[in-house]
């Protein structure tokens, strides 16, 4: 008697996972995507794209494919956040300061200045009620978005000549992103926004003086070297730069459960993978560019001073006229102040403390 149902039980289970695979299956369609990247195809930046629409089909046993697109074959780089919102693409990726001019508040999804380092923007984006705000935000663009990278802190940029005071910034024609170029034009600079690709061109021809890109690693692929050797540090705009995956709002909405998750799992693999990537090349780079004839200098305490200052006055200016600015401005402020707090007392010292001793031999 026990076997008999025990082999009924069988049989009954049997036929439940039978109906059970056809319907699983159709909650798992083929679904087929374009991604469009705002960076150069031999970067970092751009690496990191791939390896994320490589991770979507591997997660989904490849029935959600998703293909990368360099700047220029589908759209410009500086036309993707357009292109995803317009749904010419379903999702793209980009750094949301080169849309600073549609509104400032674009910033806080990448970087401003003197802001969060990635641990502190990290923090901030999924304790801290950030990635709530950007999305009630983004919402007026038809766009999910997704944090999927970040280049840690960047570096100043490569200059022509010294910089040795404010002095030395005024009419200087620099190549920089986002927030730095608002901060910078109101001490002299004439700042410059530029595709990635036609950065070395105008630098070497000297359309522009200057040019920031990221880092050691993409900044010796961008070749920017050989035609503008001082290197100056830290680029204190981007005290970290959040890479982010747009999705068209419908594309997103329509998306299986499971897609959805696979998203947003394979952009946080792909985000730890790049910060890794970056600060695993980044060293033996900036010793290349070195023993290429790079010169290595540090933005001076005046340069420093004076844009800090005037990064703060900025932001308060276009609060008080920007209401969705303000949204996102005053509780970032609270939660960084805290966040400085915690890091003055442990991470810094930490850091400060071995970074000194590493000097020393052992």
């Amino acid at each position: 008697m026990q076997r008999r149902r025990f082999l009924a039980g069988a049989v009954t289970a049997a036929g439940a996972s039978a109906l059970a695979r056809p319907a699983i299956a159709q909650t798992t369609p083929e679904v087929r995507w374009r991604l469009t990247s705002s960076f150069p195809k031999n970067t970092i930046l751009y690496f990191g794209a791939d390896y994320l629409v490589k991770r979507v089909a591997e997660l989904t046993s490849g029935k959600f494919q998703i293909q990368a697109f360099g700047p220029g074959e589908i759209v410009p780089a500086l036309q993707v956040l357009d292109a995803v919102q317009n749904g010419t693409v379903e999702c793209g990726s980009s750094a949301s300061y080169y849309y600073l001019g549609k509104d400032m508040t674009f910033g806080f999804d990448c970087a401003v200045p003197f802001g969060l380092n990635v641990r502190q923007q990290n923090a901030w984006l999924y304790h801290g009620g950030g990635l709530d705000l950007l999305r009630q935000f983004f919402k007026n663009y038809n766009i999910h978005n997704i944090p999927s990278g970040n280049t840690g802190t960047q570096m100043g940029g490569w200059f022509r000549k010294e910089i040795k005071s404010v002095d030395d910034l005024k009419g200087l024609k620099f190549r920089c992103s986002g927030f730095a170029g608002q901060v910078l034009s109101r001490i002299g600079v004439v700042p410059q926004l530029i595709g990635a690709g036609d950065v070395y061109p105008a630098l070497e021809r000297g359309a522009i003086d200057a040019a920031e890109w990221v880092g050691p690693y993409d900044d010796e692929k961008m070749g920017f070297y050989k035609v503008a050797k001082y290197y100056y540090y830290p680029g204190w705009w981007e005290g970290s730069a959040q890479v982010s995956t747009y999705v068209h709002l419908k594309e997103w909405e329509a998306l299986p459960a499971q897609y959805k998750v696979a998203l947003e799992a394979a952009c946080a693999d792909a985000a730890g993978w790049m910060l890794s990537r970056f600060d695993a090349e980044n060293p033996p780079a900036l010793r290349r560019l070195l023993a290429n004839g790079a010169v290595l200098r540090p933005f001076s305490r005046e340069i420093m001073t004076a844009c800090y200052e005037t990064a703060f006055q900025l932001y308060h200016e276009i609060a008080s006229s920007n209401p969705q600015f303000k949204a996102v401005l005053e509780p970032w402020l609270k939660f960084r102040e805290e966040e400085y707090l915690w890091f003055r007392v442990a991470e810094n010292s930490f850091d400060n403390f071995v970074y000194s001793q590493s000097q020393k031999k052992t």
